[in-house]
């Protein structure tokens, strides 16, 4: 037989060579191609034939079950799943090194062994041993979970097969898993997905709810080949920061329910707490009557969430001014510096702009444009916003402010937290839902916005040609039109 030529797989996409080079056409990523044994070809002739067997058509007019599902028992895990786990499904859960992956599925599956159901716990990165006292430091150590340190996926799938059915089983993590079918090390492309191949086929014959805990690479996307994204029903990011308290848990796919929910935790010396009302997490630590703060009225799905965004203005010793953002999308901020300064008379080319959303929440729908802006033009004026106002509503690039979605859950929100004013679309002031008790100030443009926090300015005061203390808090000259 013709001696077999070696393949180069790119770790980062998958995408096969003949020959190494340093960069990868398919994603353009550098020194990501190794060298991997190809399948022992087989000619045609000596191929086992097997004749396909026949499978019955369904018509679309036939009716249809809703999937069963079975509650974790943890309810912001059940929401971001879609109500809970379905049965045969496989989910994926990445997320940074230590950020809590292992201690969310290890109360998950205690929960639901608790709750009488067969769930089994397999470790390819942790012995027994750690495992347990992991569950012994979260109180846990008395559920009835099975515990295995396992990597070959073969004498998985024989071990799960036998007796009854596990309801859950936790793989961590997919990428120390191997199978004989193929002849490459643990962790490649080729054994991430004909591992992750072989786990799916056991799920959608018996039945059983698999998580894969997956690898991040630097960038933050689970490592490995993109395929594996698309042969498993649901992709969750487990995310947060190291300097923060709270954990969030966001779906970025989910063939079984929304891909907008997100669940919030709350890392504590015995696990993951459930956060219910995330707004209150989120505004504990605000600090009232300072300049360059606004409340954002946003939405997480179907929750509501209240978060504080944060900008600072400082005048630029560079040549080009910074920009620095975290938690929000730097080419929005761009966007909304651009029409400040060109429809609303805002000079920003001169200085610095720090902008930051409290907490480390990561925003990413429109209707934060407002918030933003207010806050931006709050530090530049030095006139702090009212501390019982929150602000929503998106920003056209003519400096329309245009309505957003689910204005009434927004203000009922604003309204149980104690707040008395928002500011909002014009448009979205006849809401069926109401005005939840709150006053309302619509805004049709930004312009009438950026009048009304300028105004809020002490006007400049003179004594005998010293700059007293109002004047430092004195609406800039720009804001002064010519005309009056």
């Amino acid at each position: 037989m013709a001696k077999s030529a070696p393949s180069f797989v790119c770790q980062n996409c998958g995408a096969a060579y003949n020959k190494w080079q340093g960069k990868c056409e398919a994603c353009g990523e550098w020194n990501t191609l190794a060298a991997e044994d190809s399948a022992t070809a087989i000619p045609v002739s000596a191929r086992s034939k097997r004749k396909g067997r026949t499978f019955n058509l369904e018509s679309l007019t036939g009716t249809s079950q809703d999937a069963p599902r079975i509650p974790s028992g943890m309810g912001e895990l059940d929401r971001v799943t879609g109500g809970g786990f379905v049965r045969g499904s496989i989910i994926l859960i990445g997320g940074d090194p230590g950020i809590g992956k292992s201690t969310l599925l290890t109360q998950a599956t205690s929960m639901m062994a608790r709750a009488g159901h067969r769930v089994v716990y397999i470790s390819g990165e942790e012995a027994v041993a750690q495992v347990r006292l992991r569950a012994a430091r979260l109180g846990l150590a008395d559920a009835p979970v099975q515990l295995a340190s396992e990597t070959s996926v073969e004498d998985i799938v024989a071990t799960l097969s036998e007796g009854t059915v596990p309801r859950l089983i936790v793989i961590d993590s997919i990428q120390t898993m191997w199978t004989d079918t193929v002849e490459s090390a643990p962790g490649t492309v080729t054994q991430v997905r004909a591992s992750a191949q072989a786990l799916i086929r056991f799920a959608k014959k018996t039945g059983a709810t698999i998580i894969l805990v997956g690898h991040v690479t630097k960038d933050g996307q689970i490592a490995g080949p993109r395929v594996v994204e698309h042969m498993v029903d649901a992709v969750m990011s487990f995310e947060g920061e190291g300097s923060q308290q709270f954990r969030i848990l966001r779906a970025v796919k989910n063939r079984f329910g929304p891909t907008d929910e997100i669940g919030v935790f709350e890392m504590t010396g015995l696990g993951l707490r459930e956060v219910s009302n995330p707004s209150e997490l989120f505004l504990s630590d605000r600090d009232l009557g300072s300049p360059g703060t606004a409340v954002f009225g946003g939405m997480e799905g179907t929750r509501p969430v209240l978060v504080e965004l944060q900008a600072l203005v400082a005048p630029t010793t560079l040549g080009t001014p910074r920009r620095a953002v975290v938690g929000w999308d730097s080419s929005r901020l761009s966007m909304v510096l651009a029409v400040l300064e060109a429809h609303c008379g805002v000079k920003l080319s001169g200085y610095d702009v720090y902008f930051n959303v409290a907490g480390g929440l990561r925003i990413n729908e429109p209707a934060a444009d407002m918030a933003a802006a207010a806050a931006l033009v709050s530090s530049l004026c030095n006139a702090p916003l009212p501390t019982d106002a929150v602000y929503f509503g998106e920003i056209s690039l003519s400096g329309a402010v245009r309505p957003v979605a689910q204005t009434s859950a927004r203000l009922k929100e604003a309204a149980k937290l104690g707040f008395g004013r928002a500011v909002l679309p014009e448009a979205a002031r006849g809401d069926p839902g109401g005005d939840a008790g709150l006053t309302l100030n619509s805004i049709g443009n930004l312009t009438t916005l950026v009048a009304e926090i300028a105004a809020r300015g002490v006007k400049p005061a003179r004594d005998g040609g010293n700059t007293t203390q109002s004047d430092k808090n004195a609406p800039p000259a720009r804001f002064r039109r010519e005309n009056g």
